[in-house]
């Protein structure tokens, strides 16, 4: 089940271990700051295409974010 405190709680972290303010992960998101606000404070969710954009801005697995694992790192893609 999606824990939206979990969530935010997560990206807080990330934001803040790389030095980041909510305006400059509002602009990577093209959204608003009080959304990143939002987010960070486990009021509201976000999209899947979204939520792909902050995995990618951060190098981190969505599961993560998710609460499905503690690992941030995403798993390596196979190669077919």
């Amino acid at each position: 089940m999606f824990d939206p405190i979990l969530f935010g709680c997560r990206l807080r972290e990330l934001r803040e271990s790389r030095g980041e303010k909510q305006p400059a992960l509002a602009e990577a998101l093209n959204v608003s700051v009080p959304q990143v606000s939002d987010l960070v404070n486990g009021k509201k969710g976000t999209t899947l295409p979204k939520l792909a954009l902050i995995c990618r801005h951060y190098n981190i697995s969505a599961d993560y974010l998710l609460g499905l694992t503690d690992e941030p790192r995403p798993h390596k893609r196979k190669k077919n």
